[in-house]
C-alpha cells in the first residue's frame, strides 16, 4: 500500500504542475489588467513628481514587458523569495508564514467544529427523518445559507460584544496579553462560530443526504433484521461507508473555508492571511497578491489529494493509480 500511495502522489504532484503555472498566468494578468496599479498610491501625494514615479516604476520593475515581469517573478517562486513586496522590499514567503499561523488556527477550529457539529446533526436528521429536529435542522441551515457570512459578523459583534460585553468585538489578543492562551480563546470565538455557522449549513446537508442514502441499502435493513442495536448497525455498518462523501467534501470545501475566513477576518480584524489579502489588495501589492494565490491553489491541490487517498484507505473499493 505505501508503494501505491508514494506513487499516486508523485503522478499527482506531475499533473498538478500545470494546472499550477495556468493558475499563476491567469493570476499575473488579471493583476495587470486590473485599473489603477501600485504606482496609484504614489500619485495621491501632491509632491511627488513625474521624475519620481518613472524612478519608482524603474526599481519595482513595473517598467519591464508584462511577460519578463512574469518571469522574473516565477524565477523568484523557484527560488523560495515567492519575490518581493513593493513596499518595505520583504520576501513575499516571509509575509505570508507570519499571517499563517493565525489563520490555520481560525480555519482549523471552525473546520473541526463544522465536522463534528455537521455530521452529527445530519446524521440525526437521517435517522429522525421527518421529525421535528429534521425540520428546524433542515430550515436553520437552509436560513444559514441564505445570508452573507458578514451579516453574521456583524449580528455577533452587536449581539455579544456591544449589548452583553461578553466577548471583544476584534483582534487576536488584548493591548500585553499577547501569548495568553486564555486571551486568544476569548478572541477566538466570535470568528470561529461566525465562520463555523455557514460550515455546519454545509455540512448537515451533505451528511444527512449521505446517511439517508446509506442506511436505505439492502445491508442496513439485515443487519436490523439480525437483531443488532441501533448504535451498532450506526456506527459498526453505515458511518464508515455514509463518510466517504464527507471525505471528499473536505478537499472541495477548501476554497470556500478560505473565502469564509478572509472575511470573518477582515470583519473581526484577525491578523490572518484573509486580513493580509485584503490590506494588498487596497495597497495593490501586487507580489503579495499573487504569493495568496498561488498558496491558495497549492492549498487546494494538497487539500484534495489527502482527501483523495483518505478514501482509498477508508474505501476498499478504490484503487490508487
Amino acid at each position: 500500500m505505501r508503494g501505491d500511495v508514494l506513487s499516486y502522489v508523485v503522478w499527482r504532484i506531475i499533473h498538478s504542475i500545470p494546472l499550477v503555472i495556468g493558475v499563476s498566468i491567469i493570476g499575473f494578468g488579471i493583476m495587470h489588467l486590473a485599473p489603477g496599479g501600485p504606482l496609484a498610491v504614489y500619485t495621491l501625494n501632491p509632491t511627488i513628481t513625474v521624475t519620481d514615479i518613472e524612478r519608482i516604476r524603474v526599481a519595482l520593475g513595473l517598467d519591464q514587458p508584462v511577460h519578463i515581469q512574469y518571469l522574473t517573478w516565477a524565477k523568484s517562486m523557484l527560488t523560495g523569495t515567492w519575490g518581493f513586496t513593493f513596499f518595505g522590499g520583504r520576501p513575499v514567503l516571509e509575509v505570508i508564514v507570519e499571517r499563517l499561523p493565525a489563520t490555520m488556527i481560525l480555519m482549523g477550529t471552525s473546520l473541526a467544529l463544522a465536522m463534528l457539529i455537521g455530521t452529527l446533526i445530519g446524521m440525526l436528521g437521517a435517522i429522525r427523518r421527518g421529525s421535528i429536529f429534521d425540520y428546524l435542522s433542515t430550515t436553520g441551515a437552509m436560513l444559514a445559507l441564505s445570508f452573507p457570512t458578514f451579516w453574521f459578523g456583524l449580528m455577533a459583534i452587536y449581539i455579544f460584544a456591544i449589548e452583553l460585553r461578553w466577548l471583544p468585538s476584534g483582534g487576536m489578543y488584548e493591548l500585553g496579553e499577547e501569548g495568553n492562551p486564555w486571551d486568544l480563546l476569548r478572541h477566538l470565538v466570535l470568528p470561529a462560530m461566525v465562520l463555523t455557522l455557514v460550515l455546519v449549513a454545509q455540512w448537515s446537508r451533505y451528511a444527512r443526504s449521505s446517511f439517508l442514502d446509506v442506511i436505505q441499502q439492502d445491508y442496513i435493513r439485515t443487519a436490523r433484521s439480525k437483531g443488532l442495536s441501533t448504535r451498532a448497525v450506526l456506527f459498526g455498518h453505515a458511518f464508515r461507508n455514509a463518510v466517504i462523501p464527507l471525505v471528499a467534501l473536505f478537499g472541495v470545501q477548501l476554497p470556500t473555508l478560505f473565502s469564509g475566513a478572509l472575511v470573518a477576518e477582515t470583519i473581526f480584524s484577525w491578523p490572518g492571511m484573509g486580513r493580509l489579502f485584503v490590506d494588498a489588495l487596497n495597497m495593490k501589492e501586487y507580489p503579495i497578491l499573487m504569493g495568496m494565490i498561488m498558496f491558495t491553489a497549492l492549498f487546494v491541490v494538497v487539500g484534495n489529494l489527502i482527501a483523495d487517498i483518505a478514501i482509498a484507505l477508508i474505501d476498499p473499493r478504490v484503487k490508487l493509480g
